[in-house]
């Protein structure tokens, strides 16, 4: 440190001296007082400094492990929004597959109103079955459209990209069976990789750290320091008559804390029982993962069987239909009955859509716990 100091004195020391012809008074010093040279202080042992540095390490794990939290967030809110858009997209096309048969329907009954085959009653109950369709996809195309723009803000795209999923829910089945089977999925509960017990052994680590500071304040600190020093005297005039002279210096200094009013001990007993605070609080956080890892495999599991039950439910529905839809040209079934074989086919495979989505949803979070998304390094 360069350092420089320039003292006027007012009124100079005055020493007194007894001698045998009485006592004599004799000013000391001068006006004008000039300083410059270099100083330097360097913390040789420094318990408590030492310790505030890993302090900062630990600042930079955490921030690390934020940064991976958010990507692990963002993933899962972008799967999900994802798998969101194909439900929807696959629902439009359930929607618009039956409002054409209704349409067909209803252009079939028309015909043979306008023949004399079918009563008025019939073109109005087939014209209905079509209208009642159209809010649904309208709603449906809505969806698709919002659900689109906001894949698009989470991937940080430009909202005026034109995106199309290649994809369909379907596709995901033969996927999810490899994995159920390789027992790939949800092998790994250890919460190992967990984002939240990550990031609170972090903050345990720092506490514990905080408390090696705080202990550290009980010890002595040690430091060196060095000057090299020019120094001029003068009367009169502050500019006028200088004369320097150089003087250097080397030390050290022992600081011994001895009282600080009980500062240091109440410090002390708060950075400890944080510590204990983070351990009952990492106990309770990784008992509620467990319960989540649990909460998950289950809903895994369940539409697993799920899925099975609507593929063979609409795999019926479609017979049904089928069988309807000969029985209905035959005269053999009326238009109400082939109305409800033709929705109870609509349910069926929207159910079943549904069905792959809550799987791949119930995936998605699983990943999401357990941390170990593989699209986050």
């Amino acid at each position: 440190m360069l350092a420089g100091q320039y003292q006027r004195n007012l009124s100079l020391q005055t020493m007194y001296m007894d001698t045998d012809a009485g006592t004599m008074a004799i000013k000391m010093g001068s006006d004008n007082t000039h300083a410059a040279g270099f100083q330097a202080s360097i913390p040789l042992v420094v318990p408590q400094l030492w310790k505030s540095i890993k302090l900062s390490e630990t600042q930079i794990l955490q921030n690390v492990e934020a940064a991976r939290a958010n990507k692990l967030s963002l993933v899962n809110q972008v799967e999900k929004t994802y798998y969101a858009l194909l439900l929807a997209r696959d629902s439009k096309r359930v929607i618009e597959e039956n409002h054409a048969t209704a349409k067909l329907n209803a252009e079939i009954f028309q015909k043979k109103y306008e023949l004399g085959a079918a009563s008025e009653y019939d073109v109005l109950r087939a014209n209905v079955a079509v209208t009642n369709l159209e809010p649904s996809i309208i709603e449906a195309e809505n969806s698709i459209n919002a659900l689109l723009l906001q894949l698009k803000v989470l991937m940080g795209m430009d909202v005026r990209t034109e995106i199309a999923p290649s994809q369909q829910l379907d596709d995901f089945r033969g996927e999810m069976y490899e994995r159920v089977l390789s027992n790939t999925l949800g092998s790994d509960t250890t919460l190992a990789n967990n984002t939240n017990l990550k990031a609170m052994d972090l903050q345990t680590d720092y506490l514990k750290k905080a408390l090696d500071v705080q202990k550290m304040a009980w010890y002595p600190t040690l430091t060196g320091s060095a000057s090299l020093m020019w120094h001029s005297m003068n009367n009169g005039s502050p500019f006028t008559g200088l004369r320097w002279s150089r003087a250097s210096n080397v030390g050290l200094a022992v600081a011994f804390p001895i009282f600080t009013g009980g500062q240091r001990y109440y410090k002390q007993k708060q950075a400890e029982i944080a510590v204990e605070e983070m351990k009952w609080q990492r106990e309770n956080l990784e008992r509620s993962l467990h319960m989540q890892v649990a909460t998950q495999n289950d809903a895994i599991a369940k539409n697993l069987k799920q899925i099975e039950s609507n593929e063979a439910g609409v795999t019926m529905a479609e017979k049904a239909n089928d069988i309807m839809q000969k029985s209905f040209k035959i005269g053999a079934a009326s238009f109400i009955q082939l109305r409800d074989t033709e929705d109870a086919l609509m349910a069926a495979r929207l159910a079943y859509y549904q069905a792959i989505y809550n799987y791949l949803v119930a995936e998605s979070d699983l990943e999401h716990v357990l941390g170990n998304t593989p699209y986050v390094r």
